[in-house]
């Protein structure tokens, strides 16, 4: 691979890792709006509704799909580290979140204090939960991903990609749903609905973005010409091409 190949994958890294970042705080940060999408015709589950969910759930599925991506063209090691910087990032968000909470609000503030509170003053607490469900959910996805990778050699793309996003997905729903119940966010006579109705939407827009995964893949893959179960290494590039 040439130093110009070497650094557009180095960018692309970047790129992919801005979006989950962004993903991920953006996912905290909405949370506390739920919509009401009724493909199926008014179905419950356990007292909720098909599908009644937060608006957090629409970015947070990109993190999984880039998760992936990353993790079969860069590797596991380069994935694990963009799950550490959402964390990082996450609880960076909550602590400026905590800050502007406690600066008084100026009579002419377009936003006064009840309303700033009203809508973020549940985001740390969101926070945390999310990201207690979120270290564990990443993570494992990352580790089935390569587990299926290793056993296929490479092949059935659509079935690692899936079956790793299938259990971290539940894990998370499972965790995220029950902590925020343990926080008094939400009530405990909708935690089952909430968690069957939440896993099931994030399962159905798994089998959506495996195209998607298929495409991004066969792009990179093309791009620098990789073997079906080759990657990227880029281990000390920064430092050793003192790329800007």
């Amino acid at each position: 691979m040439t130093l110009k190949d070497r650094k557009l994958a180095y960018r692309i890294y970047l790129y992919l890792g801005a979006l989950f970042i962004t993903s991920l705080v953006v996912s905290n940060l909405i949370f506390q709006k739920f919509f009401y999408w009724n493909p199926f015709g008014g179905f419950t589950v356990f007292g909720v509704s098909l599908f009644e969910v937060s608006v957090g759930i629409l970015p947070y599925p990109i993190t999984f799909l880039i998760t992936d991506l990353i993790s079969e063209i860069y590797g596991r090691k380069m994935a694990n580290q963009i799950v550490t910087a959402g964390i990082f990032a996450s609880f960076f968000s909550m602590g400026i979140i905590l800050l502007a909470e406690l600066a008084p609000a100026i009579p002419t503030s377009p936003i006064n204090d009840e309303t700033f509170t009203q809508v973020f003053a549940l985001s740390p607490i969101a926070v945390l939960a999310s990201m207690i469900a979120y270290l564990l959910a990443q993570y494992v996805d990352v580790a089935i991903y390569h587990s299926w990778k290793k056993l296929t050699n490479g092949k059935y793309l659509w079935l690692r990609n899936n079956f790793s996003t299938f259990l971290s997905q539940f894990l998370d729903t499972f965790t995220v749903v029950g902590l925020l119940c343990v926080f008094k966010v939400l009530p405990w006579d909708i935690f089952f609905g909430l968690v069957v109705s939440g896993f099931i939407f994030k399962i159905f827009i798994a089998f959506l973005d495996t195209p998607f995964l298929y495409f991004f893949v066969y792009i990179l893959r093309r791009r620098f010409k990789l073997k079906p179960n080759e990657e990227l290494e880029l281990d000390n590039f920064e430092e050793t091409h003192k790329v800007k």
